[in-house]
């Protein structure tokens, strides 16, 4: 069970999708898929690796616009098809704890069908306060809306 929206620690998108959870689920969980939207343009996403398993690997490397690659290492916690996925950036593939984290952060993607397309929420987790004013600072809501937005054209050109 995920804990309920912290708004001293959690930071989150929430919208409805005009695409249905099936491909919203495809563009998380294949990687070629994942590489198209995953970044705010353009930034690029080069790697993506996916192991859709609890303990399993999400990694990701982002190529900036002055060519810095940032890789991006995390571990699934938990997973429900087509519903939701669940990562933590503290933990590396098969439980290890991480050697660096950016943030320290615990990911949410929640999903659920409704009014013909799908119910969105993007969760941050954090455990300490002054973690989350940095991530937001950073522009999480701008980032990742925008990757909301992304997610959401791509989504609609699956077959």
């Amino acid at each position: 069970m995920i804990a309920p929206f912290n708004p001293d620690l959690d930071l989150e998108i929430n919208r409805l999708l005009k695409a249905p959870v099936a491909k919203v689920w495809r563009c998380w969980t294949e990687p070629e898929l994942v590489k198209q939207w995953f970044t705010p343009k353009p930034v690029v996403t080069r790697d993506v690796e996916i192991d859709l398993r609890p303990g399993g690997r999400f990694h990701t490397v982002m190529v900036m616009v002055d060519g810095s690659e940032h890789p991006g290492e995390g571990c699934f916690l938990d997973i429900e098809f087509e519903r939701r996925l669940v990562w933590t950036d503290t933990l590396e593939a098969g439980f290890r704890p991480a050697t660096s984290a950016m943030f320290g952060f615990t990911g949410c993607i929640l999903m659920h069908p409704e009014d013909g397309g799908t119910r969105y929420i993007a969760r941050a987790i954090h455990g300490k306060r002054e973690v989350a004013r940095q991530h937001e600072e950073m522009g999480f809501h701008e980032g990742w809306g925008t990757v909301a937005q992304q997610l959401e054209a791509f989504a609609r050109t699956l077959a």
